[in-house]
C-alpha cells in the first residue's frame, strides 16, 4: 500500500507514519520542515525497513506544491491512502494576532489541504480501493471565540470531507474525518493542555492510539472518528446546544485558560 502523509515531520503526522511503517506500507512524506522530514525518513527506513520518499513542501504555495507533484510523477507513484494531517493554529483573539498569521490558518488548513487532496485523487491507483483522511478537530463543534479562525477552518474540513465522501462512494473510495480534542504534538500544545486543567487532561488522547484507530476505521469504510468517550459525549452536546449560547460558554472558559497559558509562555 502506498501512503501519502502531510505534516509528517512531527506530532500526529509522524505518529501516522510510524503506524503505517508498522504495517509495512510504502510512504511518501511531506512537511515544510525539511530537517525534521529527513530525520523522520531516516528513522522510519531504519526501524521498519520500508521504502520512504520525502519531499519538503509549503502547502500554502501552489508553486511549491507543483514541484512536489513533479517529484511524485517522476517516481511514478500511485496512492492507496492519503492522510491529510498538516495544519496550524495561533492562539489568541482575532485582533491580537498578526493579520497574515490569522490568514495562514485558513491558507494551510483548508486551501493547502484542498490542493493536496485534488492532486492525490488524480494520482490514486486505478481500479483499487482508495482512502482519504482529513484531520479536523473537536473545536469545530462550537463557534470558538479566541480560536475563531481555527475552529471555522476545521468545520470546513468536516463539511468538505462529508460531502466528498458522498461524491466518491461510487468510485471505490472512502473519506474519513478525524475530530480529536487535545493531543500532545509539541511543547506548546502540552502547555496549552496543562493550562486547561482537568478538562484539558480528560479530553487529551495519545497520538499513537489515535493514529492506529484512525487508520483502522478509515480502511473499514467509516466516515467519522471522535477519539475518547468524553469527547464523543461533548460532540453529542455540541449538536444540540444553541450556537450563540455555546459561543458564550466557550468564551468564558477560553478567556481565563488562554490568558493563563499565554502569560506563562511570555514569562517562561
Amino acid at each position: 500500500m502506498n501512503v501519502f502523509i502531510t505534516g509528517a515531520a512531527g506530532g500526529l503526522g509522524r505518529a501516522m507514519a510510524v503506524e503505517c511503517g508498522k504495517r509495512g506500507y510504502r510512504l511518501f512524506l511531506t512537511d515544510i520542515c525539511e530537517d525534521g522530514l529527513r530525520r523522520a525518513q531516516t528513522g522510519l527506513e531504519r526501524q521498519f525497513g520500508i521504502p520512504v520518499t520525502a519531499k519538503a513542501c509549503d502547502l500554502t504555495d501552489s508553486e511549491s506544491v507543483d514541484v512536489l507533484l513533479k517529484t511524485i510523477d517522476a517516481c511514478k507513484i500511485r496512492f492507496d491512502l492519503l492522510l491529510n494531517v498538516a495544519g496550524v493554529d495561533f492562539e489568541g483573539g482575532f485582533l491580537s494576532r498578526d493579520r497574515e498569521r490569522v490568514v495562514k490558518i485558513v491558507t494551510l488548513n483548508d486551501a493547502g489541504t484542498l490542493r493536496v487532496t485534488h492532486a492525490i485523487l488524480e494520482r490514486r491507483k486505478v481500479g483499487r480501493p482508495f482512502t482519504a483522511v482529513f484531520v479536523s478537530s473537536l473545536a469545530l463543534l462550537f463557534p470558538m471565540p479566541l480560536k475563531a479562525t481555527y475552529a471555522a477552518s476545521k468545520r470546513f474540513l468536516l463539511d468538505f470531507a462529508t460531502a466528498l465522501r458522498q461524491e466518491l462512494k461510487g468510485q471505490n473510495a472512502n473519506v474519513l474525518a478525524l475530530c480529536p480534542a487535545g493531543m500532545v504534538t509539541t511543547d506548546e500544545t502540552a502547555e496549552a493542555i496543562w493550562a486547561q486543567g482537568f478538562w484539558g487532561e480528560a479530553t487529551t488522547n495519545p497520538l499513537e492510539i489515535v493514529a492506529r484507530k484512525t487508520i483502522d476505521r478509515a480502511l473499514k469504510g467509516k466516515g467519522l472518528y471522535v477519539p475518547g468517550v468524553l469527547n464523543r459525549a461533548l460532540s453529542a452536546v455540541g449538536n444540540v446546544l444553541p450556537r450563540t449560547l455555546a459561543a458564550e460558554i466557550v468564551y468564558w472558559r477560553w478567556k481565563h485558560t488562554q490568558q493563563k497559558w499565554l502569560n506563562e509562555t511570555e514569562t517562561g
